[in-house]
């Protein structure tokens, strides 16, 4: 596993180009019927996550920047690997690249 950088805040971490940070959301480590499921079946992060904030975007060929896809608030599916880890105080953020993000949910 690659190192993690670990910080107090959030709001001390600030994407530059066109990364995007995210926060997974937890598995439920209880059922709806209250059986508790063991840490094997909830140690594997889903691929949704809310976006916490992104960057300006990255310049193209031309030179023109090009925004994001996503905006803070977002809902986004994630593939399966990938992904800088932050680490600020028990919860653990992402930084992807705006490419990888596969898709933004909408309800």
């Amino acid at each position: 596993m690659a190192a993690q950088a670990t910080f107090k805040s959030i709001k001390a971490v600030v994407p530059l180009l066109d990364r995007v940070l995210v926060q997974r959301f937890k598995a439920e480590t209880k059922t709806a019927t209250g059986i508790f499921l063991p840490t094997s079946a909830t140690s594997s992060p889903l691929p949704e996550a809310t976006v916490i904030a992104v960057g300006p975007g990255a310049p193209n060929k031309e030179g023109t920047v090009v925004p994001t896809s996503v905006k803070a608030g977002d809902r986004v599916l994630l593939p399966g690997w990938g992904g800088n880890s932050i680490k600020v105080g028990d919860d653990e953020y992402f930084l992807f690249k705006d490419a990888e993000i596969l898709a933004k949910i909408q309800e």
